[in-house]
């Protein structure tokens, strides 16, 4: 059995594929998936309102920046990880000690990243 098994995992990502992608992936951990949302307003709505073991967010969601929702996440103390095509150097710096997988990335580093995210150690907001 999978350390990540029935984990409830928050997917935001607004590419149909890979969001498919990623919850086949994850459910094959064993995760169960909240989503995939593809809007900014709907993800900071679940954040916001649904427990969560943690979450992978894509970084540019519909030409919007995923950050208020990482922001509400780690408040509650949700571990998050980024998804981005840009180099993980990119992200506000009060975000780059967080988890970054660069796209395409492949079942075992989603794996290995979720693992050690969401069991590992729980992510707690960064200091300023």
């Amino acid at each position: 059995m999978s350390p990540l098994a029935d984990l409830r995992i928050l997917v935001v990502e607004d590419e149909v594929l890979i969001a498919l992608e990623i919850e086949e992936r994850l459910k094959g951990l064993g995760c169960e998936i909240v989503g995939p949302v593809g809007r900014l307003e709907r993800a900071l709505e679940l954040a916001r309102s649904t427990a969560l073991d943690g979450a992978v967010l894509d970084v540019n969601v519909k030409g919007g920046l995923v950050y208020p929702v990482a922001e509400e996440l780690l408040a509650r103390q949700v571990p998050v990880i980024f998804s981005t095509g840009y180099a993980p150097d990119t992200l506000p710096p009060v975000f780059r000690s967080l988890p970054c997988l660069r796209k395409p990335f492949g079942t075992g580093q989603l794996e290995d990243v979720a693992q050690e995210a969401f069991v590992g150690r729980r992510g707690k907001i960064p200091p300023s």
